[in-house]
């Protein structure tokens, strides 16, 4: 028999304060991570913090804060103009499934925590490897 959950994910997750310290752990990484920083261009990193934080409060049950600021998420769209293959996607995985790792979240809610960020991340890939030389044949 399951267990029915009952609330969004945000509240049994702890709220804001816990999608915040989840997007400042993961940003905290990836400022020293030579493969996602080419990834972000702007030098300070609280913008895109800011914006993932508010996009994941939204869609996890919170305020609509995010659409009310920058209308539909279009996540595919708004990460076309930056390089993400299949490198950038491990790197960004490791880093978002470390810093839910380093909460203390029920098994279930981490379980759906990582799961969506599995998908999510590899939805954003958008670049394929260079192809390597031919085979001598």
């Amino acid at each position: 028999m399951s267990m029915k959950l009952h609330g969004s994910l945000f509240e049994l997750a702890g709220g804001e304060e816990t999608f915040r310290k989840l997007v400042r752990r993961f940003y905290a990484h990836v400022a020293d991570d030579p493969v996602l920083r080419a990834v972000y261009p702007e030098e300070d990193l609280s913008g895109a913090t800011e914006r993932l934080t508010l996009f994941l409060i939204q869609f996890w049950g919170g305020p609509q804060t995010y659409s009310n600021l920058r209308g539909h998420p279009r996540l595919r769209l708004r990460h076309q103009p930056f390089a993400i293959g299949q490198a950038e996607r491990d790197a960004w995985l490791g880093h978002m499934t470390a810093a839910v790792d380093s909460l203390d979240l029920a098994p279930a809610i981490r379980k759906a925590l990582v799961d969506y960020f599995e998908t999510a991340s590899t939805a954003m890939i958008n670049r394929q490897p260079a192809p390597g030389p031919e085979e001598p044949g």
